[in-house]
């Protein structure tokens, strides 16, 4: 099973045996890096929006938008479950628009998988998708498509009320057949007990670490973002960012000075 693609039920299987490993990814390209790197989950998120579209939030992002660059995921994928991030308004107006978009996901873009927001009140809709055969990662906590109800990007959970009316979506959400659950922004004894109460595995992110897994947005593990705006939840694990800046420059140099091209670069 070292090369078998992963699937949506493989990973379920993960929780209590293996820490699940996951990454965001926007392009072949990338997507390539992150599959060789021993990644289970490949998530093509509506942070597209944000992390190469430009946008302040994830709300302006496109079914179209999404369909393109979640086709050039999965075709730098071998390994990786692909999980096409549903944007905004493409599955919220009804179970069935939910089930119709879904299904371009897989059959026009080729993910394994479709991501959506929300608790006990989507455990209908991820229901009508796993029962016609679309594997659902769920996601609570901080959900960015709501961010204009919840005033702005905040810590969830923090009151009694609002972690146990958690804990009832996490429930509620692997008994509709998620294979798993994204967790975002809570406290870390919520996520802990997040995963605890959860069947399904729980993959945080700002979550602590108790989660079964973790997840991060790519731009941000590998410093392609500013450092005053990587949230706190995020780990730089390089400075990709500034190692460009230095190419760039080093290339303007040559170019000015007639350094480049040299005789092993013309023909």
């Amino acid at each position: 099973m070292k090369n078998e693609r992963w699937t949506a039920a493989r990973i379920r299987a993960l929780k209590g045996h293996e820490r699940i490993v996951c990454l965001t990814a926007y392009d072949a390209t990338t997507a390539r890096l992150v599959d060789e790197g021993g990644t289970h989950l490949i998530l093509v998120g509506d942070s597209l929006a944000q992390a190469v579209l430009g946008y302040d939030t994830t709300l302006p992002v496109t079914m179209e938008q999404m369909l393109h660059h979640t086709a050039a995921v999965a075709r730098g994928a071998r390994r990786a479950l692909v999980v096409a991030d549903m944007p905004f308004l493409s599955y919220q107006v009804s179970d069935e628009q939910a089930l119709r978009n879904a299904g371009r996901f897989v059959q026009e873009a080729g993910a394994g998988a479709v991501k959506i927001e929300g608790g006990v009140f989507r455990a209908a809709t991820i229901a009508r998708l796993v029962s016609n055969g679309i594997p659902v990662l769920g996601h609570i906590g901080l959900t960015p498509q709501s961010v204009l109800t919840l005033g702005g990007y905040k810590v969830q959970g923090r009151s009694d009320p609002a972690a146990a009316s958690l804990i009832e979506d996490a429930r509620a959400l692997a008994e509709a057949g998620a294979f798993a659950v994204v967790v975002e922004c809570v406290p870390q004894a919520l996520g802990a007990a997040l995963t605890e109460a959860c069947a399904a595995p729980t993959i945080g992110i700002g979550a602590g670490a108790q989660c079964d897994g973790q997840i991060l947005v790519l731009n941000d593990l590998v410093g392609l973002t500013p450092p005053e705006t990587t949230p706190r939840m995020a780990k730089r694990y390089a400075e990709t960012g500034e190692t460009i800046r230095e190419a760039i420059a080093a290339y303007r140099s040559d170019v000015v000075s007639g350094a480049f091209p040299g005789p092993k670069n013309v023909y």
